[in-house]
């Protein structure tokens, strides 16, 4: 008899087996990959957290190595509660949980900083969310703080402490069912090393993510098409944990239809590559222009920082002509483009001309690229590009994660 048993393997589910153990002596956490690919989608992503601060004595809650000289040479700023709660709201546009969301947003700080009393270290995102200006760096954006090593670092510091606290981690083992009656639920029926077996538990904690890497789910609960999208992160994450509530009676909440879609390598593996982490994602599209299959532009690129348009655009693009488009840049922003445009795996044209673009794009003769893209006057010689494809990481909370086609272009 466990006293409590965690389904997933990735940030939340560690989470809560570690606030389990402060009180529980019997914790288990399943995880159905691999220890090789345990993690859940977590693993794949920066390690970034949005966490509400009034300045800079709240950041060292949870970066106590931040020395005098880089607080000296960086302006922090400030991403109040307030901001936050307003954030969300807007990207949401208002679709949030209010409760979920104040629970979020409130505890945001004092949760990865009891994170950091666990062992999880974190750093300032400079490489990510700040700007070198006049020679201090500028954070914007309300997005401050990643762990050390981003998500498999994160994954790694989660699964020490566990181990410490005593947790037991079994790999390799997938939830199949709740055990349940009329007074709850009781335990867990799990597959694992070939045997089928059902664990006895006071408590079941179901932390498994979502349905993004199963394509029937997608494409049922999303949408014709979807069906085509890229998985960005683990290949494991099918919706058991979800259908195992439902069965036994779970009411759904939150929107099924929505979910977090990128633009990701047109031609990245179906699910992600751990070995690249998010490096297929090219979120450097305010700097350029979108244009779809008949070189037409369909989107607002600048029609807000990038914080907040990146995870739907995906969406956008999958309904283009052949799911992909590409990202169009000119030579003098090569520059600013994120590190994720300088890896080998991308799919890349450059050309001198525009006309010899259109070419390259393998557009059709008589697009007006000039006209389509609507670009400034100056113009300098060395266009570029970069394709790309949605990727999926579907969710069902209040706001969901998934992916689809995309394209990208780059300098």
């Amino acid at each position: 008899m466990y006293d409590v048993i965690v389904v997933g393997g990735g940030n939340a589910a560690l989470c809560a087996a570690l606030s389990a153990a402060e009180t529980k002596k019997k914790v288990l956490v399943l995880e159905r990959a691999p220890e090789e690919e345990a993690g859940g989608n977590s693993r794949f992503t920066a390690g970034l957290f949005r966490v509400g601060y009034n300045g800079v004595d709240d950041l060292k809650k949870v970066m106590p190595d931040l020395s005098a000289e880089e607080i000296a040479r960086t302006d922090f700023g400030t991403y109040t509660d307030e901001q936050f709660l307003d954030d969300m709201a807007r990207v949401t546009e208002y679709r949030c949980d209010p409760d979920l969301t104040e629970l979020l947003v409130k505890n945001s700080l004092a949760t990865v900083t009891w994170m950091r009393s666990k062992g999880v270290r974190f750093t300032a995102a400079w490489g990510r969310q700040a700007f070198n200006i006049g020679g201090k760096f500028k954070f914007w954006g309300g997005l401050t703080v990643e762990a050390v090593g981003g998500g498999p670092g994160l994954i790694e510091g989660l699964t020490q402490a566990a181990k410490k606290n005593g947790i037991e981690i079994w790999y390799g083992a997938r939830a199949l069912s709740l055990v349940s009656d009329d007074s709850g639920v009781h335990g867990v029926v799990v597959k694992h090393q070939g045997k089928t077996q059902t664990l006895s538990s006071r408590a079941v904690v179901l932390a498994a993510g979502g349905f993004q890497a199963d394509p029937e789910k997608r494409t049922r609960y999303l949408g014709p098409g979807w069906e085509l999208a890229k998985v960005r992160g683990t290949r494991f994450n099918t919706g058991d944990a979800i259908a195992m509530a439902l069965d036994i009676g779970a009411a759904a909440a939150g929107n099924w239809s929505g979910c977090h879609a990128v633009a990701w390598e047109r031609n990245a593996p179906e699910f992600g590559d751990l070995a690249i982490g998010d490096q297929f994602q090219k979120h450097s599209y305010p700097w350029g222009v979108y244009i779809n299959a008949e070189g037409k532009r369909f989107v607002d690129e600048g029609a807000d920082f990038r914080n907040y348009t990146y995870a739907k655009y995906g969406r956008v693009i999958l309904n283009q002509p052949g799911q992909f488009a590409w990202q169009i840049f000119d030579a003098k922003v090569k520059g600013q483009l994120r590190d994720e445009y300088k890896i080998r795996q991308v799919t890349k044209r450059t050309a001198s001309t525009l006309e010899e673009l259109v070419k390259q794009l393998a557009l059709l003769e008589d697009v007006d690229l000039v006209r389509n893209l609507d670009l400034f006057e100056e113009r300098s010689a060395d266009p570029t590009i970069d394709a790309g494809t949605p990727d999926a990481g579907t969710g069902c909370s209040t706001i969901g994660h998934t992916g689809s086609p995309v394209a990208r272009f780059r300098t």
